[in-house]
C-alpha cells in the first residue's frame, strides 16, 4: 500500500500528519474500523511517534475530535460574527452547515459518529460532550444578544434543531430538501421567540 501524506508532508510534523491522517480516514471509515497501523502508514510516520505524541488510540481519536471541534467552532462564530443583526447571525450558523451537509465527502456528524461506535472510550464522550455543549453555548450567545424572551429556550431549539440535521441529512435521500427545512425552522424559531 502507497502512504498518502496529505497536504505538504515535510512541512508537517508528525503530530499534525498524524492527525491529518486520522481526521482523512476516521471521518470517512469510521473509528472503529481504521486501525492505529492504518493511520501511521497514512501519515508516514512511525508507531513510536504515535504512542509517544498520543499514548492510545483513544488519545488521537479524542485530539481528532479536538481538533474538528476548534476548526467547526471559528467556522461558525465567524459567520455568525459578520453579520451585525443578530437573528441573520443565526441563521449564517445555518448557512454554515448547509455548506457542510452538502459537500460530497459529508458523511454526517463526526462526534455522534465517533460516540456511537462500540470501541468509543471516555475521552472520545468527553471530547463529544465538549463539541455539543460548545455548539449549545453559541447559540445561546447568539439568542441573548437577539434580545428574545427566553434565550436558553431557543438556544436548546436551535442546538437540537443543528444536531439532528447533522444527524439526520447524512442518511436521506432528500439532503437538499432537508437542508432548507432545517434553516426555514431556524427561522421560524427565531421569528417565533
Amino acid at each position: 500500500m502507497t502512504t498518502h501524506i496529505p497536504g505538504k508532508a515535510a512541512a508537517r510534523s508528525p503530530r499534525e500528519r498524524l492527525l491529518a491522517s486520522a481526521d482523512e480516514l476516521f471521518y470517512s471509515e469510521g473509528v472503529h474500523t481504521v486501525g492505529i497501523d492504518r493511520v501511521i502508514e497514512h501519515a508516514g510516520v512511525a508507531k513510536a511517534s504515535l504512542y509517544r505524541l498520543f499514548g492510545s488510540k483513544e488519545e488521537l481519536v479524542a485530539a481528532y475530535l479536538g481538533a474538528r471541534h476548534e476548526r467547526n467552532l471559528a467556522e461558525l462564530r465567524t459567520a455568525a460574527g459578520r453579520l451585525s443583526d443578530p437573528h441573520d447571525g443565526i441563521l449564517a450558523v445555518f448557512d454554515t452547515q448547509a455548506r457542510w451537509l452538502r459537500r460530497r465527502t459529508y458523511r454526517g456528524c463526526a462526534f455522534a459518529r465517533a460516540s456511537a461506535e462500540p470501541a468509543a472510550g471516555g475521552q472520545v464522550q468527553r471530547a463529544t460532550d465538549a463539541y455539543r455543549a460548545a455548539i449549545h453555548e453559541l447559540f445561546s450567545e447568539l439568542a441573548t444578544r437577539a434580545d428574545v424572551r427566553d434565550p436558553e429556550m431557543l438556544a436548546a431549539q436551535l442546538d437540537m434543531l443543528f444536531h439532528g440535521a447533522g444527524v439526520v441529512v447524512s442518511s436521506s435521500s432528500r439532503r437538499s430538501s432537508l437542508i432548507a427545512a432545517t434553516r426555514a425552522a431556524a427561522e421560524t424559531l427565531i421569528t417565533a421567540a
